[in-house]
């Protein structure tokens, strides 16, 4: 069986994508990484950037489980990690076969977070998480794009048609067989 990690900033289209691909191939499984509750979980993004973006701090122990699990059960040929963090957490790279970053331009990935999270949000609302963005959030973004992106095997373009972005995660799964 192959692990497949897939990375994108928050609202880059990693579950999105991950759907896609289960309705394409048989015999595939998935793991979310929001599913999750972890141990030393990072609360404060700002603070966890400031402090050198230690990926270590997480522990993984449950989603390396649910990969054994997975594993061991014989039923996948393939297993999709959303899961944000490609090689960088010691506990989970030793399991992925291929990363691969969807390199979602920012300003995407904002826009589908605002329509997909503030729904019935109110001007002011909308406003007051667009501060703390600029103001907190965005380093966290951009140290993704610094730490995350470079460690993948694979970058897409993020700003592709679902349709392209699958299609192409496609390929890199039959290629990494």
């Amino acid at each position: 069986m192959k692990v497949i990690a897939i990375a994108a900033v928050t609202a880059g289209g990693k579950t999105t994508v991950v759907h896609e691909i289960k309705n394409r191939l048989p015999r595939t499984a998935a793991l979310y990484f929001d599913d999750y509750s972890f141990d030393g979980e990072v609360e404060n993004f700002y603070q966890w950037v400031m402090d050198g973006a230690d990926y270590q701090v997480w522990d993984l122990s449950p989603l390396e489980k649910d990969i054994l699990a997975i594993r061991d059960s014989g039923r996948y040929d393939t297993l999709l990690l959303d899961y944000p963090f490609a090689y960088r957490n010691d506990r989970i790279k030793k399991y992925i076969d291929t990363a691969v970053f969807i390199d979602t331009p920012l300003d995407i990935a904002m826009a589908r977070r605002v329509l997909r999270d503030f729904q019935d949000a109110t001007a002011d609302e909308i406003r007051g998480d667009m501060e703390m963005y600029l103001i907190y959030a965005r380093v966290a973004y951009v140290q993704m794009l610094k730490d995350i992106r470079p460690s993948s095997d694979y970058v897409i373009d993020g700003a592709q048609s679902l349709e392209s972005i699958v299609d192409e995660m496609i390929k890199v799964i039959k290629s990494s067989a």
